[in-house]
């Protein structure tokens, strides 16, 4: 159903740990590299970031459960496992060739105006759409019962004072907390905690972490009784701040001028990709097309994929299990 609250206090929340992280500590936010690299090549650049992510299950259970997911069943034959670990094995290819996926093009690299970002996201994005679609007749995409997907339900007064409380919560933590912090090693490592549970949060708040909000939202193609408007939220409230942000402070146009931009908060440089439209080529574009077709056939991607890992372990020793191996190709 259509979430129009928790969507958008959810996508702010993903806009203040997005921002925050490039801000402060001059990185982005791309889920996919950081979960990778927390396997393969773990540092305090990525462990905390991803625990903290896992982390916001624990106040969203104890506060508000009713925010959590429900999700289809774990894999419960030989043809279930192969379908989720070949799912799996898109999502580590995709996001490897591609350099990234929702988070790091579509939230991060869209409001970075950065070109190969817009790329990505328009290729994965059509790719998810049709495969949605047309995919098993558009089977995968759940309806709301009797009810049209996109008719509005609203919080219950429980659940707004908790999703409230995390949007002010994060926004005192980033704007007036941190810049009075001292540049460190430990501030930058506990700041990289509290922006993946803010993400985390956001993931969870807003419906990005529901494979079957995910889903609905790509049913305005063929069926629009199946059709939840949610996600659009996230474009008005998670990257529209974050655009905003980025062009009054710009840090990335300025190094790209040669110019010394505005120092991150806590961190002595910019760690910004530097790759280029010039530096596209085929696996580039089959990346983002095969996350894609991920993404249309089971709603996930990698960051919600981690918060369905830590309740559903069998799926996520399944799909994990899929994701990194796809990193190895």
């Amino acid at each position: 159903m259509f979430t129009p609250i928790h969507t958008s206090l959810g996508a702010l929340l993903l806009f203040q740990g997005s921002s925050g992280l490039l801000f402060h500590n001059g990185a982005v936010f791309g889920i996919s590299s950081l979960l990778s690299g927390s396997v393969f090549n773990p540092s305090r650049d990525n462990v905390p970031i991803i625990a903290g992510l896992m982390s916001a299950l624990v106040p969203v259970y104890l506060f508000a459960p009713s925010l959590i997911p429900t999700y289809p069943a774990q894999p419960d034959s030989l043809v279930a496992v192969a379908a989720t670990l070949g799912v799996g094995f898109l999502l580590g290819w995709g996001t490897k060739n591609g350099r990234g996926c929702t988070s790091g093009h579509m939230l991060c690299g869209i409001s970075r105006l950065s070109p190969r970002s817009f790329i990505a996201t328009a290729v994965f994005f059509t790719t998810a759409l049709i495969t949605a679609n047309f995919a098993n007749g558009g089977s995968n995409i759940p309806s709301c019962g009797g009810t049209p997907c996109y008719v509005p339900v609203y919080p219950s007064t429980s659940e707004l004072g908790f999703m409230s409380g995390a949007v002010m919560m994060a926004g005192m933590a980033n704007y007036l907390v941190v810049p009075k912090i001292a540049k460190s090693e430990k501030s930058r490592v506990i700041f990289s905690y509290v922006a993946g549970l803010e993400f985390g949060l956001g993931l969870l708040i807003s419906g990005m972490a529901d494979a079957a909000k995910v889903l609905g939202f790509f049913a305005f193609l063929t069926d629009p009784s199946r059709f939840d408007p949610s996600l659009a939220l996230i474009i008005l409230f998670g990257i529209g701040p974050s655009l905003f942000a980025f062009i009054n402070k710009s840090p990335g146009q300025s190094l790209e001028k040669g110019k010394r931009g505005p120092d991150p908060t806590l961190a002595e440089s910019w760690r910004l990709p530097t790759a280029t439209v010039g530096d596209i080529d085929w696996r580039f574009i089959a990346g983002a097309a095969a996350f894609g077709v991920a993404w249309g056939l089971r709603g996930v991607c990698p960051g919600p994929a981690l918060l369905r890992t830590a309740l559903q372990p069998v799926w996520g020793l399944i799909t994990m299990g899929g994701y990194m191996l796809g990193n190895l190709f």
